[in-house]
């Protein structure tokens, strides 16, 4: 049996011996297939392994009717890819979501469906992955099984890192067929996933899941009918595993510095940045947004401009957000993920960001000059946030301004900014550097922003006279807009463009309009180029189809170079007050039913099953009234007449609407908006808030999105348990309409290679 992993990192060996000591004897003693052979070989899956593992009537059951109707589930609402725990240490473990044999099952039911749809066809997709535990492993079957199957699988030399925007990319500009990419984001540790890329690099949409996703169940059925089924694996040398391409390529990154040089890294950026006096830290959580980062910077001739924090390569994140309590003061190990935003309360009810705590800025940035920038990029190198040493002095004007802050020593403290503040002051700055060029009376302008996004997005943009395309949470939902975008312009070029938002507005984009901006309160975020982007076989984008903390880096750094010595928190102020922005602040409340980090695998399931009865609760209290005014069956009278009932400390009388947008329920007052969300993956509730009180905002968000969701007497006088029970159902009709009205379903046609 295999001892137990050992790392020089204490923390991380408590994780380990954690996982270890709970993963039963034949879990450990699986070798169902085993990637160290180099050559090819054939994996049977059988009757037995669909069923449930019992010691004497099934030694060999997996148990996998119960993983696929839980990944099944995930595919058609999942907003990030199919995501999930592992068993770090045994990833043959299919008592987890994500692990070896779903991996297999659903890169070969992806491949299966591939082949139907372009059948006598050259498929080519790329392959890539962060740095998370079994990440290499994942990518090595994925490439195998794709190669056994005829798909030449694009991948990098030694199959090594690259970051999730830059597979997309590929997707594109190549034309390939799709890719996967190995991530779960700025996720806790022992979370992993599979992106799907379909051929325009943008992540699978429901429809495009269910496809892969019905395969399997009939490589389930077949399993049932004969007993068995085989499952090639390509040696690792197959010739359809191609590293070759990507070394030609340098990893894509010559032709990505191409794409930037079209747009944010422009000589009037460029410029900026070369002639910056100081240096800007980049904070690179896991390390592996560093290998391909550091390239592009060389490349662009900035790299002497920066200075980095964590390059080598750390499934375990540098023990950043780690800790061996839980919130509640428990002691076991508990992950508060990566992403540095993350408020949380000590146990004397003191607010903290126990992410920045773990990194220890107090002594890092000690011998830094005050003002000192730090842009802190997670694993796959999507997601941005932008921070800032000040004065201690200026805590008053940063509690003044809603703006966050971390005390690092008597004389500074580090700001931390929202994405919502980040990428205003982003989306502002590019605004005026195309006013500087003279480009921006060449388009019309346009953004597309999730509704869980800054109102100051929305009233900055009509003071600039920008359109909003309001959308659902998910970077996908923001590329479903941008193909209908381009399909009105490839098919009417002389017509304005039209599109709905997801609150039921057709918003005129103008004539040939462009992108300014695409983002999310997350800290995900694309900008377009002047010169919509054309791909090797000439297919035409206004902009990429996956957040780049690359171009936000970019964008912010010569931002960063402008302002010289004027603090950015001092600058967000001053588009305040230019734009006369009202909803100036913003919040966001995680509400987790229970801790991700519990390494037994019985205890997490009925942890997440207890947590999910109570997300969705929350969720159809607001829900059900959001769709019982869409059809009549309320009015918003009546919703504020429910609302005050229940939450008697709460005022609701300047409600105006109550609208659900494809994945939460929004609720627009006179002076600020909430949002509530449920993940529709996990046992969570996100409520998000903005508006002109920030105090206020957090009061409600706080108390809506804790709501037990326990359904008043007046709430069941205007609300049938018939129509209750049918919300959910009713809402995903509506989410569908919206995703396919003018949906761009152009088919892919794949092209002669010439790379």
């Amino acid at each position: 049996m295999k001892k137990c992993k050992q790392s020089n990192n204490k923390l991380e060996n408590e994780l380990f011996k954690s996982v270890y000591d709970k993963t039963p004897d034949y879990i450990k003693e699986l070798n169902l297939m085993d990637f160290s052979k180099n050559g090819e070989f054939t994996f049977t899956l059988k009757k037995e392994h669909l069923k449930p593992y019992d010691a004497k009537t099934n030694p060999e059951g997996l148990n996998l009717y119960e993983w696929f109707a839980n990944y099944s589930k995930e595919a058609k609402v999942s907003t990030a890819g199919i995501r999930g725990p592992q068993n770090i240490l045994f990833p043959q473990d299919t008592r987890f979501p994500i692990n070896l044999v779903g991996i297999v099952l659903a890169t070969l039911a992806k491949a299966l469906v591939a082949k139907e749809k372009y059948k006598g066809k050259e498929i080519l997709k790329v392959a890539g992955r962060e740095v998370r535990y079994n990440s290499a492993l994942f990518l090595d079957a994925i490439a195998r099984i794709q190669a056994a199957q005829g798909i030449k699988t694009l991948v990098p030399a030694g199959k090594q890192t690259i970051p999730i925007w830059l597979a997309s990319f590929l997707a594109f500009k190549l034309d390939l067929v799709g890719g996967e990419y190995i991530t779960s984001s700025h996720g806790i540790s022992v979370k992993n996933a599979t992106k799907d890329l379909n051929s325009q690099g943008s992540q699978y949409l429901p429809e495009e899941s269910l496809e892969f996703v019905d395969k399997i169940q009939e490589i389930f059925d077949e399993t049932e009918k004969k007993g068995c089924y085989e499952i090639k694996i390509a040696a690792n040398d197959n010739p359809l595993i191609d590293e070759n391409i990507m070394k030609k390529l340098n990893d894509g990154v010559d032709l990505y510095v191409e794409y930037l040089q079209s747009g944010v890294a422009k000589k009037i950026n460029l410029d900026l940045i070369k002639n910056f006096e100081n240096k800007i830290v980049i904070e690179n959580v896991g390390g592996s947004a560093y290998r391909t980062l550091s390239r592009v910077l060389e490349k662009l001739k900035i790299s002497d401009k920066f200075v980095w924090f964590n390059i080598e390569e750390d499934p375990f994140f540098h023990s950043i957000g780690k800790y061996d309590e839980t919130p509640k003061g428990e002691k076991t190990f508990y992950d508060y993920s990566v992403d540095a935003t993350v408020l949380a309360k000590r146990k004397n009810g003191e607010k903290f960001f126990p992410v920045i705590e773990t990194l220890h800025y107090e002594e890092k940035l000690k011998d830094m000059p005050v003002g000192t920038a730090v842009l802190i990029t997670d694993p796959d190198h999507d997601r941005l946030t932008i921070t800032q040493t000040e004065s201690i002095e200026r805590i008053h004007y940063l509690d003044e301004n809603g703006i966050d802050y971390v005390k690092l020593d008597d004389k500074t403290v580090l700001t931390v900014f929202t994405a919502n503040q980040a990428f205003l002051m982003l989306m502002d700055f590019w605004a005026k550097q195309l006013k500087a060029e003279k480009l921006w009376d060449n388009h019309p302008r346009f953004m597309i922003k999730t509704t869980a996004s800054a109102l100051s997005w929305d009233e900055w943009a009509a003071k600039q006279g920008v359109k909003v395309v309001n959308v659902p949470v998910g970077f996908k939902e923001i590329a479903n807009i941008m193909k209908k975008v381009e399909l009105q312009l490839k098919k009417h070029p002389e017509k304005d463009v039209i599109v709905d938002d997801v609150f039921g507005n057709s918003i005129n984009l103008g004539k040939n309009p462009r992108l300014l901006f695409g983002g999310e309160e997350s800290g995900g975020m694309i900008m377009g180029t002047e010169d919509l982007i054309k791909s090797l076989a000439s297919r035409s984008a206004v902009a990429m189809r996956e957040k780049s903390a690359t171009e936000a880096i970019i964008v912010a750094s010569a931002l960063i170079a402008k302002l010289k010595d004027t603090p950015l928190s001092t600058h967000l102020k001053n588009i305040f007050d230019k734009n006369d922005i009202v909803g100036r602040y913003d919040t966001r409340v995680d509400i987790a039913y229970y801790n991700e980090s519990e390494p037994d695998i019985n205890k997490l399931k009925e942890a997440k099953t207890l947590g999910e009865a109570k997300r969705t609760k929350n969720d159809l209290f607001y829900l059900s009234m959001a769709i019982a005014v869409k059809e009549g069956v309320m009015t918003i009278d009546d919703v504020k007449e429910v609302l005050n009932d229940s939450f008697k400390s709460l005022i609701f009388d300047n409600l105006k609407s109550i609208k659900f947008v494809g994945d939460g329920t929004y609720m627009e007052f006179t002076d600020k908006y909430i949002e509530i969300r449920p993940s529709g993956t996990d046992a969570k509730t996100k409520a998000y808030g903005g508006g002109s009180n920030k105090g206020i905002l957090e009061t409600y968000a706080g108390a809506m999105g804790n709501y037990n969701g326990e359904r008043t007497e007046l709430h069941k006088k205007y609300i049938s348990d018939k129509f209750y029970n049918e919300s959910k159902e009713k809402a995903m009709d509506y989410y569908l309409k919206f995703v396919e009205k003018d949906a761009n379903n152009e088919p892919f046609v794949i092209p002669e290679y010439k790379f």
